[in-house]
């Protein structure tokens, strides 16, 4: 019986975005299509381990299993209780700490609190000042998705822009990237208009369009917002716009093409 756990490296109580985490960055190193040394056994197996522990029931069942046959023994507590001690503080770097701490600890409502609120209090708050590159493009991602599922789509956008922009200089989620696209494309084209206010939305789509993505998405971009001047009555910069839809598409896709850009498979 494999040791999922071991496989992972992570402790028996990790939680689940801590699971996700150490799958993504050990099958960055595995993945056959980044190794090229015969490492596709322990890739398989890397896959199978993440699949048992990332199903409740499946990770249940491996752990009373597990537990049976006396494979696992717990690591020792520490006294010190960190959480209490970064919610006392209220410097912003302890903050962001305690944002990612509550992600990490299944208390994913806390950290989407303290991060809203601290975007609000504190004028130029910005979790990457306080973490290493790879941190922040993990845990941010992660708080993305927590701020997705409770519809804070604006906050997810400036979010995942960050991390687009971050990847495009390091190259850090290398075969994940294309679900971070895919994710952020996702609430482009169906979180935002309609969704938040109009000029929250302009603002989204302004920034999607130096995101490098393909003639299509920025097509699709430009013509929402020239809907949006439209419905706002500013019919000139809706008709700009439209202009400039016409045009990147007839440019774009020809570069795309010459540089056999990848990102051009979104379907609503």
């Amino acid at each position: 019986m494999i040791n999922c756990y071991k496989i992972l490296g992570v402790r028996k109580d990790a939680t689940a975005a801590e699971i996700k985490r150490a799958y993504r960055q050990k099958a960055k190193l595995l993945h056959p299509d980044v190794n090229r040394s015969d490492s596709s056994a322990e890739f398989q197996e890397l896959v199978q381990a993440y699949e048992i522990l990332s199903d409740q029931r499946q990770r249940s069942i491996f752990n009373e299993s597990f537990e049976t046959r006396g494979a696992y023994t717990k690591n020792s507590v520490s006294s010190f209780d960190y959480y209490k001690w970064l919610s006392a503080r209220t410097d912003e770097e302890s903050r962001a700490k305690l944002i990612f701490f509550n992600l990490m600890h299944e208390r994913e409502d806390e950290a989407v609190a303290e991060f809203k609120r601290m975007n609000m209090t504190h004028a130029n708050f910005n979790l990457k000042y306080w973490f290493s590159r790879e941190d922040f493009m993990d845990y941010g991602y992660i708080l993305a998705e927590e701020l997705t599922l409770r519809n804070e789509y604006y906050d997810a956008i400036l979010l995942l822009e960050q991390i687009i922009k971050m990847e495009y200089s390091y190259n850090y989620f290398r075969i994940f990237f294309p679900e971070v696209i895919e994710f952020t494309l996702s609430i482009l084209h169906r979180n935002i208009y309609g969704t938040i206010n109009d000029e929250l939305a302009l603002d989204v789509f302004e920034r999607a369009l130096d995101l490098e993505f393909s003639a299509k998405e920025d097509a699709f971009f430009l013509r929402v917002m020239a809907e949006i001047y439209k419905k706002m009555g500013d019919l000139q910069t809706s008709a700009i716009c439209l202009e400039e839809a016409d045009k990147v598409c007839l440019s774009k896709k020809k570069n795309n093409v010459e540089r056999g850009y990848i990102y051009d498979s979104f379907e609503e």
